[in-house]
């Protein structure tokens, strides 16, 4: 498995926060939902509020 850093942001209730997370997954896809559910699960977001910006592998 790779570790990937995953950058972008999220509507909040105070407007757009940014956000800087790492990840171990497969393959950049993977890593891409498993954010994109992990912001749901955690914050209550769709996946239409969050906009990833940048995936890069370490």
């Amino acid at each position: 498995m790779s570790e990937f850093t995953i950058r972008g942001e999220f509507h909040g209730r105070t407007g757009p926060r940014t956000f800087t997370k790492e990840i171990e997954a497969v393959n950049e896809n993977v890593a891409r939902e498993h954010i994109l559910s992990q912001f749901g699960s955690e914050h209550g977001l769709k996946r239409t509020q969050v906009t990833i910006q940048d995936v890069s592998a370490q």
